[in-house]
């Protein structure tokens, strides 16, 4: 998962450059479709709600991008774990290398670099943008934030949930 609020910014750049996608006017128009469930992956909410609540059913592992950024060692040994996967030093320290933003920026495997032209238009942005922690607060209004934060409450409050909003929250569970 990532904090709601740094995904609506992604994905109003990812709308931008896909193709096959109804490119929102501007942000404001993109802020409602996003609250409103009618962006390119759908709802959010419902999105996040309806695998969180089933978690311990089906044995799912939670993984926030946020805490890869801030700890990718950490989280990827908590893989493992969960995986019963034991990997050596070395073979953690490669994955992790590999597993970096910057790495998967630079592996055109991963920064969709080759895809075509019919599906995105790199000329207007690149697949993997910042991948930063808090670029929302760069567009989103106040306005926008506070009643993000009441629908977010409103939808998800009954979930224990925590998210990293800004990076200088340096929250890494």
């Amino acid at each position: 998962m990532r904090n709601p609020k740094d995904v609506i910014k992604s994905l109003y750049h990812f709308e931008a450059m896909a193709t096959y996608a109804q490119t929102s006017p501007d942000f404001d128009h993109f802020f409602q479709k996003f609250l409103d469930g009618e962006v390119f992956a759908g709802s959010w909410f419902d999105h996040v709600q309806g695998w969180y609540t089933h978690k311990d059913d089906f044995n799912i592992l939670f993984i926030k991008y946020e805490d890869m950024i801030m700890n990718l060692h950490a989280v990827v040994k908590r893989m493992c774990t969960f995986l019963g996967k034991q990997l050596d030093d070395e073979s953690l320290d490669i994955v992790v290398k590999r597993a970096t933003f910057d790495g998967m920026k630079k592996d055109p495997l991963a920064n969709k670099e080759n895809v075509p032209e019919d599906l995105f238009d790199l000329k207007i942005g690149k697949f993997m943008r910042k991948g930063t922690i808090g670029d929302w607060k760069n567009t989103m209004t106040v306005a926008q934030s506070e009643a993000f934060d009441s629908i977010f409450e409103e939808k998800m409050g009954g979930l224990d949930l925590q998210f990293t909003w800004d990076i200088n929250e340096k929250r890494c569970e």
